[in-house]
């Protein structure tokens, strides 16, 4: 991304975009969410204040920390979603770029059918993520494993289905379907838990998915060509073969 400075620019909107709109729900949540779980938790009123306070106050954190989840995890989804033609382009760049023979597959589809399998698609990853999500957040209430194993389970999950968000660019691009994408990601786990959750932990941080996404979806797009066995021209082989050294 540091030598295509002007997709970059491009690749930034959307993510503001969407930053926008999740900081306004996650506000709102942190101001009203305690309201919610006392409504949600009527059975705790003839309880004495002080259980009754903690035991809402648990799960108002526990809420929060649900949703902090669940916006890494659809994040993705809604900025792809809303920038698709921006990194639609930025993904076709990086193909060519890297491919041999300098060119990069196309779907040749029109972009109101392109925008329909996205967002399918996404909201059929949604769901399965938000399945993890319930299970994991039970699976919080265990002692001591609740709060330590489960988080980490947690974040190789969101970097699962965060993965397969950001390659889907490049594979929806190529004609490859959701179910035959997950079929590939499942092949190579320890690649995609190695870009995809220290990707999700960095969107944690306030801010830092908005950088991070144009330069997710261009080494996404390294990890799709990877994944379909394509040939990828790296840098130090293209310096080899301008010296006229045969690698």
């Amino acid at each position: 991304m540091a030598r295509h400075g002007k997709q970059y620019g491009f690749g930034l909107l959307p993510g503001l975009i969407t930053l926008v709109l999740y900081a306004a729900a996650l506000v709102a949540l942190a101001l009203w969410g305690q309201d919610v779980v006392t409504w949600a938790t009527p059975f705790a009123d003839d309880w004495s204040d002080t259980w009754a306070g903690l035991f809402r106050g648990f799960l108002t954190v526990v809420l929060f920390a649900l949703a902090l989840l669940l916006s890494v995890l659809t994040f993705t989804a809604v900025t792809l979603l809303v920038g698709q033609p921006f990194y639609e382009s930025l993904s076709e760049k990086v193909d060519r770029d890297v491919s041999p023979d300098g060119t990069a597959p196309e779907s040749n589809l029109p972009l109101w059918r392109e925008l329909w399998i996205s967002g399918r698609d996404s909201l059929r990853i949604v769901l399965r993520a938000l399945v993890w999500g319930v299970l994991l957040f039970a699976l919080g209430f265990i002692p001591v494993a609740g709060q330590t194993v489960v988080p980490v389970i947690g974040f190789f999950v969101t970097g699962f289905f965060l993965t397969e968000e950001l390659a889907a660019v490049a594979l929806q691009r190529r004609g490859v379907e959701l179910r035959e994408r997950l079929r590939l990601l499942r092949s190579r786990r320890m690649l995609v838990w190695g870009f995809g959750t220290p990707l999700a932990v960095a969107f944690l941080v306030p801010f830092v998915a908005v950088f991070l996404m144009p330069g997710a979806v261009a080494g996404a797009t390294l990890m799709a060509r990877e994944l379909l066995g394509e040939e990828t021209v790296g840098d130090g082989a293209e310096e080899t073969e301008q010296e006229g050294v045969t690698p």
